[in-house]
């Protein structure tokens, strides 16, 4: 399913190891006392490789450095069902994947704070190790003290932790099937959610909201969508994907690991009449994924659900 993600990721790091493998032959070249060639062409190629090797060093060590610098994305949402002048604002959290050691999970609660959101969503994947659980525990904990906060559980959480307590006593409300209301900025907005791997679950959740209120549809999976169009929901807030958690310049996620591939790795897309935002995630890919990210900051999204008629140019996403 995924092998053109995986072709393009090798030969991504056959090129990086073969610009380490010449420089380090050039390095150990010199200092086995070899005379390097003199010729201008040799010296401009010698010099070229080691540049970009000192170029792939930094961006290494970059990419250790990314998953510990947040970042905060906004994004408008119009609805044709929100009432006049309403504004709901939801954060949009997703995959903190949290383990023995902390990354940012300290500061979410306070980031989420400032943005003053009338409703927080967690949209699954909570732990890599079950060393992770009091950390991801007391982040969710905080998260419910400054709005109704509402979670579905991810694949990690379903497959690997069914028998873990993800969310007692946190005061977060778990949407395995279900759609609740939210009454905030002038609107009654229902969030809707469903657990994985029961594909009527998604449209089971968005009927028991009724169709004249605005809809929100939480699922880990970008598969979501699906449902969440065919009903024709406003919205729909997935995660699971990581953005890639490794991307390129104008290629985007070199892996994605989704069943639409590359179609929905990241941001805001447009299916039908239902908006999708697929939120990057915060924590790192657990087993033997790089435990980096390049050019893909943890993401918390802040997603103001507003009238039909006061559309922003922020609200512009792709279409599918």
């Amino acid at each position: 399913m995924y092998w053109r993600e995986w072709i393009v990721l090798l030969l991504f790091l056959a090129v990086v190891a073969s610009v380490f493998v010449g420089a380090t032959t050039l390095l150990l070249r010199r200092l086995l006392g070899r005379t390097p060639s003199p010729h201008p062409a040799a010296v401009a190629g010698r010099w070229t490789v080691y540049l970009l090797a000192l170029g792939g060093l930094l961006c290494v060590l970059y990419g250790f450095l990314e998953p510990y610098w947040p970042e905060v994305t906004y994004v408008t949402i119009p609805s044709r069902r929100m009432p006049p002048g309403a504004r709901f604002r939801i954060a949009q959290i997703s995959d903190l994947h949290c383990e023995a050691v902390p990354r940012i999970e300290g500061v979410l609660p306070e980031l989420v704070a400032a943005q003053s959101p009338d409703a927080i969503v967690f949209t699954g994947d909570a732990i890599n190790r079950i060393e992770g659980l009091p950390i991801f525990r007391d982040c969710m904990t905080q998260l419910a003290r400054i709005a109704p906060t509402f979670a579905v559980r991810g694949n990690w959480d379903v497959l690997r932790w069914k028998d873990a307590d993800l969310f007692g006593g946190t005061g977060v409300t778990v949407l395995d099937k279900g759609a609740v209301p939210v009454r905030a900025g002038g609107a009654e907005v229902w969030i809707a959610g469903a657990r994985l791997f029961a594909e009527w679950l998604p449209a089971a959740a968005l009927e028991q909201a009724p169709r004249h209120a605005p809809r929100v549809l939480l699922y880990h999976l970008p598969q979501g969508i699906k449902a969440a169009a065919a009903d024709g929901a406003d919205l729909c807030l997935v995660g699971h994907v990581h953005g890639g958690q490794v991307r390129l310049p104008g290629y985007g996620a070199l892996v994605a690991l989704s069943p639409f591939n590359k179609k929905y790795e990241a941001g805001l897309y447009r299916v039908k009449d239902t908006w999708l935002y697929v939120n990057r995630g915060i924590g790192l890919q657990g087993d033997a994924a790089p435990r980096v990210r390049f050019l893909c900051r943890p993401e918390i999204t802040i997603l103001d659900l507003v009238p039909e008629e006061l559309v922003l140019p922020s609200a512009a996403g792709r279409a599918p």
